[in-house]
């Protein structure tokens, strides 16, 4: 590809795509075809991430594209305080070269003297700055060459060239992929796609069938006014891994936080398939999440730190869902009765002696054996609810009984 016509090239992709592998390659080859002797190009952005510090594309000669993810805290965090990015930004410069030829060289950076012993030659770095407002402050892109002479006058002036270009498409990339991953992180990822397609006005919502899934941490607002608040987080935050989990591997998405507890949905896209397997789902969901809780609670048990015991609650109902809230701060969620009756059947676990209710109406949907609990009232409600919980298996029995009708309530 011709160079004159690469920003162009680079513009048209950006705009329709958001493929940085296929722009990366495209950029290098275009520059190795135009006679640059580039044998590695590393693209290198910060992400915001609550996993991944930052990323590197790196594009080699004959090789093609591989993708490196560093994590937060991981052991490639002491590699970026070694690196030649990080000594231009700690000087506030934007563009450096070094000869890694040299007997000596100038700098004791890890990452140059791996690519020396790989043949590398001559090594270019620009720093490009974004405007300000989030964490994704710039972008680092290096190129190597393995050519004896380095890189002349002329490339570098070819490069500087067509390099605005390439770090605005990266800009549109990273700023494209962020935006997702921030909403998927924030709000769930169904929930994320549904607002990034448009569904974002307020009262614009849809009624769904839907299995809720409700728990709670029993005991935390007395154990945190008596712990230090940073020991208090660790330990939700553990607590919600071992509850939340099982949720997005059955299928689920958790729409919110409340506090020490969280609300999960299981859509049912066929509301009149009995048995459920979404309420099934649900179900293996809660059961699950209990199982991995209480695994956590005897690891602490162990360690002599305290325990959190949780509840949860499967209920099923048609519920409203999409945006609430004021003009300009909304909540995409779930209203309706079926949620208020999840919450009030939630608030007798305790009373009940159970860990897990199981809703009437979720019951009449699911497979499994389920053990009578009780009936309840519920306020609101012109009648009492029958509860259930599921009974104990023998150890060794890890799947429930499954039918094809109505579940086998026996104790």
């Amino acid at each position: 590809m011709d160079l004159t016509l690469l920003g162009r090239w680079i513009a048209e992709h950006a705009t329709a795509t958001d493929d940085h592998d296929l722009l990366l390659t495209g950029f290098c080859e275009a520059l190795a075809g135009a006679g640059i002797p580039v044998w590695r190009v590393s693209v290198m952005t910060p992400a915001l991430d609550p996993m991944l510090r930052g990323v590197s594309l790196n594009w080699h000669a004959g090789e093609g594209m591989s993708f490196v993810a560093n994590a937060h805290g991981s052991d490639e965090e002491s590699d970026w305080l070694f690196s030649p990015v990080y000594a231009l930004v700690e000087k506030g410069e934007t563009f450096g070269r070094w000869r890694l030829d040299a007997p000596d060289l100038e700098a004791d950076f890890p990452v140059l003297k791996a690519l020396g012993a790989q043949g590398g030659v001559d090594y270019v770095l620009h720093i490009v700055e974004f405007a300000p407002g989030t964490a994704l402050q710039g972008i680092a892109v290096s190129f190597c060459t393995r050519d004896v002479s380095g890189f002349t006058e002329g490339h570098l002036s070819a490069i500087a060239d067509v390099l605005p270009f390439l770090t605005l498409a990266i800009a549109k990339i990273g700023l494209a992929h962020t935006f997702r991953e921030v909403s998927a992180t924030y709000l769930g990822r169904s929930t994320a796609e549904r607002i990034l397609n448009g569904q974002i006005r307020r009262g614009e919502g849809r009624a769904v069938p839907a299995a809720i899934l409700l728990t709670d941490l029993r005991g935390f607002t007395a154990l945190a006014d008596r712990v230090d608040p940073a020991d208090m987080v660790t330990w939700l935050n553990e607590h919600f891994d071992a509850l939340g989990d099982p949720v997005a591997r059955h299928g689920g998405e958790i729409l919110k936080f409340l506090g020490d507890g969280f609300l999960a949905i299981f859509p049912v896209p066929d509301a009149g398939t009995l048995p459920c397997p979404v309420c099934g789902g649900a179900l293996d969901a809660a059961i699950d999440g209990l199982a991995a809780n209480a695994a956590l609670n005897a690891r602490r048990r162990t360690a002599g730190l305290p325990e959190l015991a949780a509840e949860c609650v499967v209920h099923f109902g048609t519920v409203i869902y999409g945006n609430v809230g004021t003009e300009r701060r909304l909540d995409f969620t779930i209203i309706g009765r079926a949620v208020n009756e999840a919450s009030r059947i939630e608030s007798q676990c305790a009373a009940l002696g159970h860990e897990l209710l199981v809703s009437d109406s979720f019951a009449e949907r699911c497979a499994r054996r389920l053990e009578p609990v009780g009936t309840i009232d519920l306020r609101g409600l012109s009648r009492p609810m029958r509860v259930w919980t599921v009974p104990e298996e023998p150890s060794g029995a890890a799947s429930a009984e499954q039918g094809t009708g109505s579940p086998a309530r026996t104790v």
